[in-house]
């Protein structure tokens, strides 16, 4: 009973830290229009919270090795609050940057040290199941979270990044009163160590070994779709004039198609095809998904042609996984 619970409390706080993320994506362009900037300063948004994750990610799990899982968490959970509260009180583009790359640095405590809390907790035949969890969360805050993001946006801009902050304290509640520690003081890591980020010099050692052309493709694949994500919602306002609340219906069904691929399709193509014949597949309709979402004349057909691109990518993924 105790396991489910914790795996319950950590799986809110995933939805939470994800839906922070999503509820941004339908609004971030009139909140960057409104503040006087442009595509760019909207690409440099989403790029400069991913760029803090990338290089602080292994900070957070160096530390948690040390002081164990439960603090990460609690201040991951509590920088995720603050950092949302920040970027809804901004009135100009310059700290909206500062709190982006605050929140990019401080939640990415979240996921690596849930998951070594997973690894900490459950045995090995339990730990994919486990991991399973961190995966169904982060896609139920990714398509939830667009949705609530769109309506309340459409009310304030700021509304979805207090909402998030508030959930996010909740989070913090649970964990602080509920959640044990699952790394225990003799297995914690007693040397100090100095700044540890990312491995570069291992991923491109791992480039030239057998899974390297894997991991061109995975390179090749995220890239094509964070530059998808982030201009998305800035094109379909620029070129149709949708509001923040259309976008945000559209990215909901979009990710509730990702899901049900994932879920259902996905498994049942690469048992009958073999991975190598659905990642080529996929490859192949996501050529022509991109050029098919240029050819949308109304919302049917840009949700339809949005819906054909992110079904080949959501097959994509799993195979090359």
């Amino acid at each position: 009973m105790f396991k489910n619970r914790n795996l319950a409390i950590l799986f809110f706080t995933l939805i939470v830290v994800m839906l922070g993320f999503g509820m941004i994506i339908p609004i971030l362009p009139f909140l960057v229009e409104k503040f006087g900037g442009s595509g760019v300063a909207m690409g440099m948004l989403m790029a400069v919270f991913s760029l803090m994750q990338f290089i602080f990610s292994p900070f957070w799990g160096d530390l948690s090795d040390r002081y164990g899982r439960k603090p990460i968490l609690l201040l991951g959970t509590l920088g995720n609050a603050l950092t949302m509260v920040g970027f809804g009180l901004s009135t100009n583009l310059w700290t909206l940057y500062i709190f982006r790359a605050l929140g990019g640095i401080l939640s990415s405590a979240t996921l690596p040290t849930a998951m070594a809390f997973i690894g900490d907790s459950t045995e090995e035949h339990e730990r994919g199941g486990g991991m399973g969890i961190v995966g169904a969360a982060m896609g139920v805050g990714m398509v939830l979270g667009p949705g609530i993001g769109g309506m309340m946006g459409g009310k304030s801009l700021q509304a979805p990044f207090f909402l998030s902050a508030a959930l996010s304290l909740l989070a913090l509640t649970l964990i602080w009163f509920f959640l044990p520690e699952s790394l225990s003081a003799d297995k914690r890591t007693t040397s100090m160590k100095s700044f540890r980020g990312p491995q570069l010099g291992a991923m491109w050692t791992a480039l030239f070994g057998p899974l390297g052309f894997l991991f061109v493709l995975a390179f090749l694949h995220n890239f094509a779709m964070t530059n998808f994500e982030g201009i998305y919602a800035y094109y379909a306002e620029a070129r149709y004039g949708y509001t923040a609340q259309t976008i945000g219906i559209i990215l909901t069904v979009v990710g509730l198609t990702s899901a049900v691929v994932q879920g259902v399709l996905t498994g049942i193509a690469t048992r009958k095809w073999g991975d190598v014949a659905v990642a080529k597949a996929s490859l192949f309709a996501s050529i022509f998904g991109f050029l098919l979402m240029l050819t949308a004349t109304n919302l049917f057909t840009f949700i339809l042609m949005t819906s054909l691109f992110i079904m080949s990518n959501a097959m994509l993924r799993p195979a090359v996984s």
